[in-house]
């Protein structure tokens, strides 16, 4: 099977493209795969190491852009279309997968009018705007929230869960790496400037309630890791800070407690390993999505929700030290984390991608 996978722009969309195409070449005999990507730098940074090829496709959104804006990226499409055609005549794919963001469109309509095979992968509960469209042409639509599928038709639907990569498959339901009280804070691969700053408030009000042991493993993103590092060291709190991670599985393997953004894919992962959470979703995503993933967490119990324009670092820094101070709460959350998990959520999507394939699936 030759599969062409597109997406990108953050690692909400890479990774569950990554997890799928990692899975073809495993457990498909003689497969060849290859990514479509955008011009960020997220991108290239995270799939140069893969044992598969990438190329860069240029294309633009239009969601929250400017009129001008707008019009430029609808001038620019044409161009991108013809890009992703001749991205496809090259590779030859037998069936296309996108995986969200704005780069998934031209690959996936210029393989719809050569009659090759499409599918999307919807990581969010609220569909976005592009995979509402492409939606309409696809052969399957492949959800990972319950009730997600109600935004699509439903005879094209099929609910996988959200892939996750091999490294946290292999992480999952293991032991936690290391003695200390790890406390891992993360933004997104993007970082989130807002919870940085509330960290920085936190650490200082923790300096002296905080257990033994206690330690933090945060990523800021590019805007915030001097000033975090520096506040971590005045308030005397061991910390490990970086604007990225590359290998975060193992990052998330040594938590005992993760703050973070309510985003699909870091949720998908995060119940994939078993981890208790505390979520203070992108209070401006589009049509309010993370605050809704979270929602599904917290009604399952094993997340608690902050909101971000009504929680202060003070009153985070307590519900930290709650936490930190009562094995028997995080225990019971991260069950019910795991429980929620989808480690085979990537094999579920490739045995549906070579039954579009047929006979072509192992040739």
């Amino acid at each position: 099977m030759r599969m062409l996978i597109c997406g990108g722009g953050t690692g909400g969309h890479l990774f569950p493209g990554i997890a799928v195409a990692e899975e073809v070449l495993d457990s498909v005999p003689r497969s060849e795969v290859l990514y479509v990507a955008t011009e960020r730098e997220t991108d290239a940074k995270v799939l140069r190491d893969k044992p598969f090829p990438f190329v860069v496709l240029k294309s633009e959104g239009i969601k929250g852009k400017t009129v001008r804006q707008k019009l430029g990226a609808l001038l620019r499409m044409p161009a991108s279309l013809w890009d992703a055609w001749r991205i496809i005549s090259r590779f030859r794919p037998d069936v296309v997968l996108g995986v969200g963001g704005y780069v998934t469109g031209p690959p996936l309509l210029a393989a719809w009018l050569r009659r090759i095979p499409t599918c999307i992968h919807e990581q969010n509960s609220v569909p976005g705007l592009a995979n509402r469209l492409l939606g309409r042409l696809v052969k399957r639509i492949f959800v990972s929230f319950p009730g997600s599928e109600q935004r699509f038709p439903a005879r094209k639907c099929f609910f996988t869960g959200n892939p996750v990569r091999k490294e946290v498959r292999a992480l999952s339901g293991g032991e936690k790496i290391g003695d200390n009280f790890t406390l891992v804070v993360m933004g997104g691969s993007l970082g989130a400037h807002s919870i940085n700053t509330m960290m920085m408030e936190a650490a200082q009000i923790m300096r002296t309630t905080v257990p033994a042991g206690f330690v933090v493993i945060h990523q800021t993103g590019r805007q915030d890791s001097k000033s975090v590092r520096q506040a971590y060291k005045e308030a005397g709190i061991p910390a490990r800070v970086a604007s990225f991670f590359s290998q975060m599985p193992f990052v998330l393997a040594k938590a005992d407690l993760v703050v973070g953004r309510a985003g699909a894919t870091s949720l998908a992962e995060l119940t994939v390993m078993g981890k208790p959470m505390i979520l203070i979703p992108y209070p401006h995503a589009a049509d309010n999505h993370q605050e809704i993933n979270a929602d599904w967490l917290v009604e399952a119990g094993a997340a608690i929700k902050c909101r971000e324009d009504e929680t202060s670092g003070a009153e985070l820094a307590a519900l930290i030290v709650e936490l930190a101070d009562n094995d028997r709460k995080r225990r019971e959350m991260a069950d019910r984390a795991h429980r929620l998990g989808e480690p085979a959520a990537a094999k579920k999507i490739v045995r549906h991608c070579l039954d579009l394939c047929g006979d072509n699936a192992i040739m």
